[in-house]
């Protein structure tokens, strides 16, 4: 585009009459293709880039700025939301450890109200024990006496037996035939007699 304007501008350089419009004419032609026109530099071309990025961006801005500004909002509400989310997360962090705290505390509550139970129980078990003791004891006395009744009882039993017995012996051993008659019949005269 701008090697066109340069051209225009030679040509109508070209076509004014006067010698002062040649020395000007010839003087930006030597230096064009001295300088602007050099192999691989080219300088319109990078004029023609500069002029087309200018144009492309005069058209574009609007749409492109309304995209950005409406990306940029999506981008402010996400990292509010964020925010939020991590003030929220903290606030949960905070109640886990006030938590966690707590749970400490309750820890050692819960163990020494349970150490106060072992003990209370503990103490209810050997009383219970020592209850169960004296019963038993109890019991074993009351046993050992009535043992100790049963065993005089036979004893006593066993005494009479043996005395009866033994009485009985020497009885028969002293009575004889004689004795025996004689005892037959005061017996049946204690009675009143045979009719």
């Amino acid at each position: 585009m701008f090697a066109l304007f340069l051209k225009l501008a030679t040509f109508a350089a070209a076509a004014s009459p006067g010698q002062a419009g040649d020395g000007v004419l010839a003087r930006i032609s030597q230096f064009w293709n001295d300088y602007l026109n050099y192999p691989g530099f080219e300088l319109w071309k990078f004029i023609n880039l500069a002029i087309f990025v200018l144009l492309i961006t005069y058209f574009l801005k609007k749409p492109l700025s309304e995209a950005f500004k409406a990306k940029r909002e999506e981008i402010r509400a996400e990292l509010i939301k964020a925010e939020e989310a991590k003030k929220a997360a903290i606030a949960k962090l905070t109640e886990i450890e006030a938590k966690l705290a707590g749970a400490d505390a309750e820890k050692a509550a819960i163990l020494r109200e349970a150490r106060e139970e072992i003990e209370a129980e503990k103490a209810r078990l050997v009383a219970q024990a020592e209850a169960e003791i004296g019963k038993l004891k109890a019991q074993a006395a009351g046993e050992a006496i009535r043992i100790g009744q049963v065993a005089r009882l036979q004893l006593r039993r066993f005494a009479v037996e043996e005395s009866i017995r033994r009485a009985e012996e020497k009885l028969r051993a002293r009575v004889d035939q004689e004795t025996d008659s004689k005892l037959i019949s005061s017996g049946i005269h204690a009675i009143g007699g045979i009719n």
